[in-house]
């Protein structure tokens, strides 16, 4: 028996259900590129353990096919839509996305049905002869596709040069290898998922660089009205994971902005104490807007219940708006030209072993500085 989602804002409960016996046919749409084909076998291997026959069906979106940079695609759902469609019309029964590319406004007809454990979801630098940034220095040539991470890097002045890049996981890779850069930045999770962290130089820590809203997440999608799917699925869901990314996609909602926007957010659950002294366990968000051009950035936290994370994002999205985020995702801010900062002496500059600005003022008007939890 199966219960049907609760839909609140951008955020989809995971359906309560009994365990349903009997066993399932079921087509799985993926995109074909290798790390897509490889979580698309964790879910289908997932699936198989529990006694369901899946087969994989290869899907091209417009985000495979087409090289321009994601932000001319109009970013949000360009590697998800193709995808989607074929859902709706019957062609798949389940789609796997990485959930950081999944647009945050729930669709009419599906339903995210699973988001399994979450891989790390921070981001790594894979460095010309395993150097890290720091030891590259100015002047390096670092690529990534993603506004996200070109204004975090950006914001700390250490004179990189940073360069848009599209392409699989190998094809970014190789761009180091030939030489035609000396760092590319890639999440953690498709490194682990496709074993290729032995290139990995260095793990970004979140407070330099927080990571996509959903990133080193899967989403599992069904359409609404196949409860047998859905029950299939809901073994798979993860409810830290689950709460974690819907607040983080909760704050994306909720500033207007789409997956290719230079905006971070990470959940964590943690244990808090009461002021009785007792153990509770919470729900801490942490987001950041930044200009791409590395001018200015805005970080913010807050912690709340997790059985609430659509209210906790909304909170601190509508914080982040208060203290002037939406300055900082204007038109103007997304430039396409490379960015470099060759002032390390700033005095707002986190140095290369992540140490904060050393400053006295800790108003929160300051938009490079993060206000107490």
């Amino acid at each position: 028996m199966t219960t049907g989602p609760t839909t609140t804002g951008t955020a989809t409960t995971a359906p309560t259900t009994t365990p349903d016996p009997t066993p399932l046919r079921l087509r799985l749409g993926t995109r074909r590129s290798p790390l897509a084909t490889t979580q698309s076998e964790h879910v289908a291997a997932a699936l198989r353990a529990r006694g369901h026959e899946v087969d994989l069906v290869p899907i091209v979106t417009e985000g495979d096919v087409s090289r321009a940079a994601l932000r001319t695609l109009g970013g949000t759902g360009v590697f998800a839509a193709a995808l989607r469609e074929a859902l709706v019309r019957g062609e798949i029964d389940l789609a796997v996305h990485s959930l950081k590319d999944l647009p945050t406004a729930p669709h009419p007809d599906l339903v995210i049905a699973a988001i399994p454990p979450r891989e790390d979801p921070r981001d790594a630098v894979i460095g010309r002869d395993g150097a890290t940034l720091g030891e590259l220095g100015a002047g390096a040539r670092v690529g990534t596709g993603s506004p996200r991470r070109v204004a975090q890097l950006a914001a700390l002045r250490w004179g990189l040069e940073l360069v848009d890049i599209r392409g699989n996981v190998d094809t970014r890779i190789a761009l180091v290898d030939d030489g035609d850069l000396d760092a590319v930045i890639l999440a953690h999770a498709g490194l682990r998922r496709l074993g290729r962290t032995e290139r990995i130089s260095e793990l970004l820590d979140p407070i330099q660089m927080l990571p996509a809203p959903g990133q080193g997440a899967l989403a599992v999608e069904c359409r609404a009205d196949r409860t047998d799917v859905r029950t299939a699925l809901a073994d798979l869901d993860d409810p830290d994971t689950r709460a974690c990314v819907e607040a983080e996609r909760a704050v994306l909602a909720t500033l207007q902005a789409g997956c290719s926007a230079p905006v971070g957010a990470l959940g964590e659950i943690v244990e808090g104490l009461t002021d009785d002294g007792d153990i509770v366990v919470e729900l801490s968000l942490r987001a950041v807007v930044a200009a791409t051009d590395g001018s200015a950035e805005l970080r913010r936290s807050a912690v709340g219940d997790p059985a609430d994370p659509v209210g906790l994002g909304r909170q601190l999205a509508d914080l982040l708006l208060h203290d002037g985020a939406a300055n900082l995702m204007t038109a103007d801010s997304m430039t396409a030209d490379p960015v470099t900062h060759p002032n390390p002496t700033d005095p707002h500059t986190v140095d290369p072993q992540g140490r904060p600005p050393q400053t006295s003022d800790t108003s929160t008007s300051d938009p490079t500085l993060e206000s107490a939890p």
